[in-house]
């Protein structure tokens, strides 16, 4: 796993809760690495569900609450590195709709030994969007706050509903309902 997504969790902890606690996790968690990440390194994603469980421990968050949380800080991170990819698509559901064909396909460009997770998009109708997400990490919840952020870049309201297709988590259905404004006055 890069290690810009390392990084990004530890400034994500201590703008939350400040450095004393990201000192305590990288002190007491088993971490091969050493608790020491640069946002080109690669590093085993183990050692970020381990950090993930320690944090989730020390604040009382569940490990889900705590990835989605998370997910909606990365989509800020990603916003103001790569705003240019960011800044093409009109409204959320393009945005994400693109991340398989375009985002990630970006993404590989610049780091070729990244492991992405595979998304498989389907678009009923123009205020639904299926998005299938299949990674043997099995961090659905990341994924869940990454969309969580995309939305509220977009300033749209929409229903996220997320259906697991796996007992491991590594296969889950999000479907996303943009709330239009006929929704919005009932």
């Amino acid at each position: 796993m890069k290690g810009i997504v390392f990084t990004q969790f530890l400034n994500h902890i201590e703008d939350q809760f400040g450095y004393p606690l990201v000192d305590s996790l990288l002190l007491t968690t088993d971490l091969p690495s050493g608790g020491v990440y640069t946002s080109t390194g690669t590093y085993p994603p183990e050692e970020l569900n381990r950090l993930v469980a320690g944090f989730s421990q020390a604040s009382g968050q569940s490990q889900p609450e705590t990835l989605r949380h998370f997910g909606q800080y990365l989509f800020g991170s990603f916003l103001t590195a790569h705003e240019h990819f960011i800044l093409t698509a009109p409204d959320a559901f393009a945005f994400l709709a693109s991340v398989p064909a375009y985002i990630h396909v970006e993404v590989q460009k610049l780091y070729p030994e990244a492991e992405l997770p595979h998304f498989t998009i389907a678009q009923p109708d123009a205020n639904t969007l299926h998005m299938r997400y299949q990674s043997t990490r099995r961090m659905a919840d990341l994924a869940y706050g990454l969309i969580q952020g995309t939305l509220a870049h977009f300033n749209e309201q929409a229903q996220i509903t997320c259906i697991p297709q796996s007992a491991d988590g590594s296969l889950v259905d999000f479907i996303i309902v943009r709330q239009t404004d006929d929704h919005d006055s009932e």
